[in-house]
């Protein structure tokens, strides 16, 4: 059975949407997603509210909590651990990423080849990372197909999050994990790698390479 989970969202406590969380919950069950992630832009800390959620929907939906960070190189999403309690602000990923890793997390680079706050080609000089985001909801095809083609040159898993900032835009892309999600071994299995990113959205045109 497998199991998909927008691993990518955000809501009015990311600071550039008036989304609430919990109506992005009822339209993530309406979709039928099994869980969905909040990534508030920077801070760890501001979605807890996504603890009250957890509880509140137990049995429907899986929330979970994460960060989309601002790295020196461009954004990533962090899971795992309270990055807000680490000395890490603005650091460079080469620094950020072993430390996220000794203390129990992953790094994931967002939206890699989409431009502003994107790491580029810089992806390539990185080590440790967990997975890539291969489908974000806001980015262009072309963007997204760079980006699971790389992830696959580098060997590395890739993911699919909605990036949305509407709670009618959640679940536009997930990623299908292959195993049965929990909250105790959801790290666990993005580290094993055996997930894909999924982009539901309709290419309109063809985008060059």
């Amino acid at each position: 059975m497998t199991c998909r989970i927008d691993l990518h969202v955000h809501s009015k406590f990311s600071g550039d949407t008036d989304s609430e969380p919990e109506e992005t919950v009822l339209h993530a069950i309406k979709a039928g997603l099994q869980g969905i992630a909040f990534t508030e832009h920077y801070s760890f800390e501001v979605s807890a509210f996504a603890d009250v959620l957890r509880h509140k929907y137990k049995g429907k939906i899986m929330v979970f909590r994460g960060v989309e960070f601002s790295s020196a190189e461009g954004h990533c999403l962090v899971f795992g651990v309270n990055t807000d309690r680490m000395s890490i602000k603005n650091g460079s990923l080469h620094d950020i990423i072993p430390l996220v890793n000794e203390k129990g997390g992953v790094v994931i680079p967002t939206h890699p080849f989409r431009g502003s706050n994107s790491i580029g080609e810089r992806i390539r000089d990185l080590e440790g990372l967990c997975a890539v985001e291969g489908h974000n909801g806001y980015a262009h095809h072309y963007q997204n197909a760079k980006a699971v083609r790389t992830a696959e040159e580098l060997n590395l898993p890739y993911t699919g999050g909605s990036d949305a900032h509407q709670s009618h835009e959640v679940g536009a892309c997930y990623t299908e994990f292959r195993h049965d999600v929990t909250y105790d071994n959801f790290i666990d299995l993005l580290r094993g790698g055996d997930y894909s990113g999924v982009d539901t959205r309709k290419i309109s045109r063809v985008w060059p390479f």
